[in-house]
């Protein structure tokens, strides 16, 4: 249920992290992947680090529409379909209210929210044409559960958790055979969350709200978006799948 052969995926921020992990778990389960990513150098790494010819690496600014329509056409062009979207690239600076301004609030949503709208009005048309193929949508604990300091991250990482359901909804609605659901991680350790993790008191706070006492990983996260990627998932759809060490449980 977890074979992914035949099948042609694109993952966003996929040079490291939960982008990385993800794409390595399509690949191992015989998919295609398509690498995307802003980081030309570490995409570069990512795709060798996959070990065959089967893989493609796309350095790109996730908010830039051109560039979704371009690729649109080079998929259909060089492939004729695609079975799978990963919208995985995104990032996070907390702060205040008070603290944040429009520039940054922008600079949030552009690259959390803008490049899942982006990426799925452009490559609609060909996961529609798979006539079985799923959208999974990064979002994160803080799509539905708040804290302070993480406004514009809490608004965009909710705003990807209602246009998935809506994605959903109006896929079922034109029987197009495209699934799309979220996925919530907590607090998981990945290059750009190293950081935090390495601030003693910081990291002893946010051990602490993990029932489990421990932070996830990002194979973690990858293994829940391959059983959201596969035929596993077949019934799900417009669902929101929380991996987060019981954080939102409690």
């Amino acid at each position: 249920m977890y074979d992914l052969t035949s099948k042609v995926a694109l993952v966003t921020g996929a040079a490291s992290g939960i982008g990385l992990a993800t794409a390595r778990r399509f690949a191992a389960a015989g998919a295609a992947v398509i690498l995307v990513d802003r980081n030309a150098d570490g995409l570069a790494a990512a795709v060798e680090s996959l070990g065959d010819g089967r893989h493609r690496g796309v350095t790109m600014d996730v908010t830039d529409e051109a560039a979704w329509a371009k690729l649109a056409d080079e998929i259909d062009r060089d492939a004729g379909r695609l079975d799978i979207l990963v919208n995985n690239a995104g990032f996070g600076v907390f702060r205040s209210i008070a603290d944040t301004t429009l520039d940054h609030w922008r600079a949030i949503m552009a690259v959390n929210l803008d490049s899942v709208f982006l990426a799925t009005k452009h490559l609609l048309p060909l996961l529609a044409r798979s006539g079985n193929s799923a959208i999974v949508n990064m979002s994160s604990i803080r799509g539905i559960a708040a804290a302070a300091n993480t406004g514009s991250y809490c608004a965009a990482k909710g705003a990807v958790r209602m246009f998935t359901k809506a994605t959903a909804l109006e896929c079922a609605a034109l029987g197009n055979g495209v699934r799309a659901n979220s996925i919530h991680p907590g607090h998981i350790a990945t290059p750009l969350s190293a950081g935090v993790h390495a601030d003693p008191a910081i990291a002893a706070r946010l051990l602490a709200d993990i029932p489990v006492g421990r932070v996830g990983t990002p194979e973690e996260i990858a293994d829940a978006i391959l059983f959201l990627a596969s035929d596993a998932s077949k019934y799900m759809t417009g669902a929101e799948l929380v991996v987060d060490g019981g954080s939102t449980a409690q």
